[in-house]
């Protein structure tokens, strides 16, 4: 049987170190969280990997895991502090969430599937991970009932980033997340500042498709 605790070791070594992340509190999280634990039983030694992994979800098709380097490098983005309070948007089986909960002082986990919601509650509950609440809702529209917050999180990629989470953002939050399709997609920072939000890129990154955020096809004549 795979040692998980020595692979995931391992993943940080290969695919997070190594992508110039050096937060120390996020190292110590991703060591920490069992990330076996939020893939299904039968893929749990390809948990490690380094790859977008399947999750389920019946609503908007398949859902995945963000790949260790790219939701790290987003994390370490997002300069979350222990008192900041995180908006986790489409947090499928609740990994993203897990790794938060280690480093903020409180997460909302939104999921828009029911089965995954309920999974990703389960989990969190089980790592007793602190100050984290599973809540469901459409992801297009966040959470406003537990704005405004000092970071958002896309746990996936979109086409564009709605205003209506750009709203939910504290004066001076941020929000990341991959914007675009292949080959075009770039992991993005948005800095909210008064009622304007700018954003900037960080790196160049693919992600699985969050549903609902497919920017509409524009008029032909």
């Amino acid at each position: 049987m795979l040692d998980f605790a020595a692979a995931r070791r391992m993943m940080v070594d290969c695919q997070v170190r190594t992508s110039d992340v050096t937060d120390l509190r996020l190292i110590a999280a991703m060591l920490a969280v069992p990330r076996e634990r939020f893939v299904p039983k039968a893929a749990a030694e390809l948990a490690y990997l380094d790859a977008d992994l399947p999750v389920g979800g019946g609503e908007g098709g398949t859902r995945r895991l963000l790949k260790p380097m790219v939701l790290a490098k987003l994390l370490q983005a997002a300069e979350i502090a222990e008192t900041d309070r995180v908006l986790v948007v489409g947090c499928a089986s609740g990994y993203s969430a897990a790794v938060i909960g280690q480093v903020a002082g409180a997460v909302v986990a939104l999921e828009q599937d029911p089965a995954l919601a309920r999974l990703a509650k389960d989990n969190l509950q089980a790592l007793a991970t602190r100050h984290a609440t599973v809540v469901t809702g459409s992801l297009v529209e966040g959470w406003p009932a537990g704005a405004p917050y000092d970071v958002i999180l896309l746990d996936g990629a979109v086409d564009v980033v709605p205003e209506a989470l750009l709203r939910q953002l504290k004066d001076g939050g941020r929000l990341v997340g991959v914007v675009g399709r292949p080959p075009a997609s770039k992991a993005m920072l948005f800095r909210c500042s008064g009622a304007d939000a700018s954003g900037r890129l960080i790196f160049d990154a693919t992600a699985p498709a969050l549903p609902g955020f497919a920017e509409p096809p524009a008029f032909v004549f």
